[in-house]
């Protein structure tokens, strides 16, 4: 009888309050209360997307033309985002859900994330139609607004990144992309890439915190950050040169198949160079060369979409790696270079797109050591 009436409770409570995704929330709507965050995040790369990052667009393409199966990480608030990964519909410039790229409605709605095989799955909130919806974050005691109401969620500081940023498998069990492994949280990857900074998260900080977390979700593409990722150590003996490489990130070196990260060393005599690492191209040093390869049945493939084999040179978490060079015997003076550069994408890799006249294979330095011999 108990079971019966509860039955008819809830069966009445589901007709009043009809669960479905609320009015969308597009970006340029946060504005008007989170003007210092949306500007912020403007600058992102959460920001860039289909319509705005031509790299990715390229690969998207690339992969199909029919099929944009990206949308589940990079189109995630699509309202037709099942055509869209069928093949049913294309992105359209003209839909806000799907220009909004990785949008802040998106982010701030995850009620959980599913652990599983190829992909993690972010599970969204069910909201209540015709109510505003709530969204979350990690604040204690946050603000409500006209536009939605907030509540803090503990996923938001376990595991709200893995549902995207953890690892990617292709059909083929093929791992195409990896950042985390089961074990990490969250809480890593905001303490770098959303650092504390000065100023309310609200235009009008009711609750006088003072502080909010940068939405520039720094990264590789900003000059000062790709700085603090590793540590580099020279020694040299006789004709032996050590490099020690010593990743102090809460991920690999490499993580994204399209990039590549390498070693230019140098020794200089005076103005003479009278060794380095490599003639003509970085990828001749096997060894100070990070990057992914892929291979289909045997042969080398730059999309890694198809894949049936894999691997990877890359430094883990937290890795100390050393490095042995022969080099000639050096003398009081000489000078030893040794930079870490990054290339957004490989030679071959914008051959394949059509986007050698790029800029994306530009060296790019991110850290440099030199030491002089006494």
């Amino acid at each position: 009888m108990k079971q019966m009436v509860f039955l008819q409770i809830f069966i009445l409570f589901i007709s009043i309050f009809s669960f479905s995704q609320a009015k969308y929330l597009d970006n340029h709507s946060c504005n008007e209360c989170h003007e210092k965050i949306y500007e912020e995040y403007q600058t992102s790369h959460h920001a860039k997307g289909y319509f705005n990052d031509t790299l990715h667009r390229k690969i998207a393409d690339k992969v199909s033309t029919k099929k944009y199966e990206c949308a589940t990480c990079h189109m995630p608030m699509a309202d037709n985002i099942d055509d869209l990964i069928s093949g049913k519909a294309r992105p359209d410039k003209a839909n806000k859900t799907h220009t909004d790229a990785i949008s802040c409605y998106f982010c701030h709605t995850i009620a959980y994330v599913k652990n599983a095989h190829k992909f993690n799955v972010n599970t969204k909130a069910r909201q209540a139609k015709n109510y505003k919806p709530t969204l979350y974050g990690r604040l204690s005691n946050p603000d409500d607004s006209d536009k939605h109401s907030s509540a803090s969620n503990p996923v938001y500081a376990k595991k709200v990144c893995m549902g995207c940023h953890s690892h990617k498998l292709n059909d083929n069990n093929v791992t195409i992309f990896r950042a985390m492994d089961k074990k990490q949280d969250s809480e890593g990857c905001i303490k770098c890439h959303m650092p504390e900074i000065a100023g309310g998260a609200e235009k009008m900080d009711k609750r006088a915190r003072g502080w909010h977390a940068s939405h520039k979700f720094l990264g590789i593409h900003d000059e000062a950050f790709r700085k603090t990722g590793m540590d580099i150590n020279i020694t040299v003996k006789g004709k032996k040169l050590k490099i020690k490489l010593t990743n102090k990130m809460e991920h690999p070196l490499i993580i994204q198949p399209a990039r590549v990260k390498f070693l230019k060393i140098t020794v200089k005599r005076g103005d003479k160079v009278i060794w380095s690492n490599y003639t003509k191209e970085a990828e001749e040093d096997k060894q100070g060369y990070f990057a992914y390869s892929f291979q289909q049945k045997g042969h080398p493939v730059i999309i890694p979409a198809t894949a049936t084999d894999g691997s990877a040179n890359n430094i883990a978490a937290k890795e100390s790696r050393i490095l042995e060079y022969e080099v000639p015997v050096l003398q009081t003076g000489d000078v030893v270079t040794v930079g870490l550069y990054v290339q957004f994408a490989k030679n071959a890799c914008t051959k394949v797109i059509s986007l050698e006249e790029s800029n994306l294979t530009d060296e790019v330095l991110m850290k440099e050591v030199k030491i002089v011999l006494p």
